[in-house]
């Protein structure tokens, strides 16, 4: 008797136990970790360190507000690895994350970096986020890459028209010397040359890892340009605006987009310096009520911190990314995943996409009505390129 007894209460135990575990099951909620690799040291920390803020902004309203795929419960987690802006950095980086973390997901932020992670990428089953307007991208048909940016070769012309529209014909080249704005200049320099104008040097730096442009800026200003066609990561950019005015320099700069105004103006002490240049708009100067919200909810989690487009647009990519999932019903399948992401950003609510990002071209890229800026008179001025460019 006590032997059957032990035996029913044994087999009431385990079957208790066992619907206690479906239940927990079934209740569990799924981690699921996001990839990052991106310069989080060096001259360019503080451009990846903003993406990366914007990524981890998202996932915590995100997670605040519950995320469900499938019928399950999601938990979205961050694991960001620094590649040092070395594009064999940023392969090794995205193999740990998959193989160690499973990361379904990697977002990239540069473009030498997203083109290695693009040789084996759709082998792995992982989806590139790469944060890089440079149109090649897109152009090498990968299915399993999202371009976040639109493409950069939209500014040329407008950019082009403005500087030689207000101080002439003559450019000199000072921006930086990595894959990037390698390509920028590659797109720049006979759009420039077709519009009538003139290359009068050439002395691409490097902005990741020089402090000081004095001789380089030096060396292109002896040819007596009419502008300066400079860029890179914004710290550094700065510091090449503040040394070509130190050294006498009068007219214009063209930026290419992954500089911002307002960081430079961190380092030349404003807008001033600034004067009459073109680049992309600063978030923060922004007139969107959207943005404008976006900027205030920054600066309450990031005190003392402003928001740069590389905050902003990283942000949208990761809330797309998530709706994307949900609606693939898969947080695993990055196939699925990327075909839904048109859907997600055309679903996305406003406060959660502040650049008004409106879907995903057929190659891949995203596609939005972007606004850039001209300083005049110390002072930022918003303008659509899209009426820039009529």
């Amino acid at each position: 008797m006590k032997r059957k007894t032990l035996l029913r209460l044994g087999a009431s135990a385990f079957a208790v136990a066992a619907l206690l575990g479906v239940s927990h099951s079934a209740l569990a909620q799924q981690v699921v970790k996001i990839g990052y690799s991106g310069p989080l040291s060096g001259g360019a920390a503080l451009y990846g360190k903003n993406v990366l803020s914007g990524m981890e902004m998202a996932v915590q309203e995100i997670n605040a507000k519950g995320l469900e795929v499938g019928g399950q419960k999601v938990k979205l987690e961050v694991v960001a690895l620094d590649d040092k802006y070395n594009p064999s950095e940023s392969a090794i980086n995205t193999q740990r994350l998959v193989q160690e973390h499973k990361a379904p997901v990697v977002l990239v932020p540069h473009s030498g970096g997203s083109f290695a992670v693009m040789a084996t990428n759709e082998a792995q089953k992982v989806l590139l986020l790469s944060y890089t307007s440079v149109p090649q991208i897109t152009e090498r048909n990968n299915k399993l890459t999202l371009r976040i940016p639109p493409e950069f070769t939209s500014y040329i012309k407008p950019f082009v028209n403005h500087a030689m529209g207000k101080y002439g014909k003559n450019v000199a080249i000072a921006n930086a010397d990595h894959d990037y704005a390698k390509a920028w200049t590659a797109a720049f320099k006979p759009a420039w040359e077709a519009a009538g104008g003139k290359v009068v040097a050439e002395n691409p730096m490097s902005y990741n890892r020089a402090t000081d442009f004095y001789s380089g800026v030096s060396r292109v200003l002896a040819s007596k340009p009419d502008v300066l066609f400079i860029g890179g990561a914004s710290e550094p950019t700065g510091l090449v605006v503040k040394q070509a005015r130190e050294l006498g320099f009068k007219g214009g700069f063209v930026i290419i987009d992954q500089a911002k105004m307002d960081e430079i103006g961190k380092i030349t002490g404003g807008y001033g310096p600034l004067e009459g240049s073109i680049g992309v708009l600063p978030v923060v100067e922004d007139s969107s009520p959207v943005t404008k919200a976006f900027v205030e909810r920054f600066r309450k989690a990031h005190p003392g911190r402003d928001p740069s487009s590389e905050v902003s647009l990283n942000y949208t990519a990761v809330h797309a990314t998530a709706m994307a999932m949900k609606l693939a019903g898969s947080t695993t399948d990055a196939t699925a995943i990327r075909a839904q992401l048109d859907k997600a950003f055309k679903a996305l609510p406003s406060e959660n996409n502040p650049h008004e990002l409106n879907g995903v071209d057929e190659r891949g890229g995203s596609t939005a009505n972007t606004r850039v800026a001209v300083v005049d008179g110390g002072k930022v001025k918003e303008m659509k390129l899209a009426d820039m460019a009529k």
